[in-house]
């Protein structure tokens, strides 16, 4: 698997993916996250603009894709954590939004380990508390749960999780 920045050539196939998320985590307990229609087209366009949209892509087509930025206090939301505290002040990096097409297996750890790499081991990640795929994931990965976030989209607590270098290595 390859990782690389999202183009507007990829743009159909990325909102096929999120179409696949929405329907396997409706499936799997957790409907609400991304309702019926998030994340929006205009907001992945805004995304893949200012270069912060990647796809995960295998055998010439992609197969996952997600939000990655990086730098310090990088995400404004994070900037209150309740019922806990974040490990680290350094400047870390944040995926959002990432998704697979369900094809392929370990797309989730491709990305994570991607993007773990990027941001020289420390990242950032939250997700609702229905989502057991992406807790279990994040655990699997070494990520530390820290506490709770709120998104500005809606009113539902995130989990929020963190790696530093060397956690579960």
């Amino acid at each position: 698997m390859e990782i690389r920045k999202a183009t507007l050539e990829d743009l159909n196939e990325m909102m096929e993916i999120y179409a696949f998320a929405r329907e396997f985590m409706a499936a799997h307990g957790n409907p609400t996250q991304w309702g019926r229609t998030w994340p929006p087209e205009a907001l992945i366009r805004a995304d893949i603009a200012q270069g912060r949209s990647y796809v995960c892509v295998s055998g010439g087509s992609p197969v996952g894709t997600f939000y990655f930025a990086q730098g310090e206090r990088v995400e404004p939301t994070y900037a209150r954590i309740e019922d806990g505290a974040w490990r680290s002040d350094a400047p870390y990096g944040v995926i959002h939004r990432l998704a697979a097409n369900g094809k392929e297996r370990g797309v989730g750890a491709a990305c994570i380990t991607w993007a773990l790499a990027q941001s020289r081991g420390h990242l950032r990640i939250d997700t609702h508390g229905d989502n057991r795929p992406m807790q279990a994931l994040l655990k699997k990965l070494g990520f530390t749960h820290c506490g709770t976030i709120y998104v500005e989209e809606d009113d539902a607590p995130r989990l929020a999780y963190e790696r530093i270098a060397g956690d579960g290595e």
